[in-house]
């Protein structure tokens, strides 16, 4: 039964397959070429509205940070006038 496969495998097409069933040539290369420069300039749009939304975090706690502040000393005011 080894022989049979061995005769067999030895028989086989031993010729290449032509490049153009193999590679994906231009197309292809110009096709990966387009999602690598998709993928870079999402990843450079998401950069920036991470960084958006960080920096509006922050002044946004500064405000509320200020609010208090001024809150708590017009009460300290309102108190020392009583």
């Amino acid at each position: 039964m080894n022989v049979l496969f061995s005769v067999l495998a030895a028989a086989g097409d031993q010729t290449p397959p032509p490049d153009d069933l193999v590679t994906p040539g231009v197309v292809g290369f110009f096709a990966i070429f387009f999602v690598a420069v998709a993928v870079v300039l999402l990843g450079i749009d998401m950069v920036r509205r991470i960084r958006r939304t960080t920096y509006r975090a922050e002044i946004s706690a500064r405000l509320e940070a200020e609010i208090a502040e001024v809150a708590a000393a017009n009460a300290a005011d309102e108190a020392d006038t009583k």
